[in-house]
């Protein structure tokens, strides 16, 4: 009775983890202490950046533009209203409902993630948090466009522009 019991639970565990798709779009997380609306500047803090110096430069530059767009400026001097860093991965995706190939392998496709998070100066606790997840064109030269858009999706999220 008990190798029923447990192999039925290890079925119904595989079953739902093979039933989960990956969710793709933007994300927004909000502290519960943070008030967005008060943050005027911004200093860059050290995270999880890319280790293509163009992709970074990419990265940082859009950030740069949507937080402007928002009133939110570099801070001259000193230490800003927020930290702002960001985390990227690159990952490659296996859709496990579709058909095989002839070769018995299943599609697929590479996936870009990006995080941008608003930390506290003092405690570096998160209080905004932007990801973004979604299938990505690796081809060459087309990564600042495809950086530009995510970026805006996320900033377009943002909660002072939510309704």
């Amino acid at each position: 009775m008990k190798r029923l019991i447990v192999g039925a639970l290890v079925c119904a565990a595989v079953a739902a983890v093979s039933a989960q798709m990956p969710k793709y779009g933007v994300t927004v997380k909000v502290a519960k202490n943070a008030d967005p609306a008060k943050y005027k500047t911004y200093t860059w803090a050290k995270g999880g950046p890319s280790a293509d110096k163009a992709i970074d430069g990419q990265i940082v530059a859009a950030v740069d533009k949507e937080l402007g767009g928002l009133g939110i400026s570099k801070a001259a001097s000193g230490k800003g209203d927020v930290l702002v860093t960001y985390y990227s991965l690159r990952r490659t995706d296996v859709d496990l409902k579709a058909k095989p190939d002839a070769a018995g392998a299943q599609p697929q496709y590479p996936v870009g993630s990006l995080l941008v998070a608003m930390l506290d100066p003092g405690t570096r606790g998160r209080l905004v948090e932007l990801r973004t997840d979604k299938p990505i064109d690796l081809e060459p030269g087309k990564s600042e466009s495809i950086i530009n858009a995510a970026v805006a999706e996320l900033f377009a999220k943002y909660p002072t522009r939510q309704k």
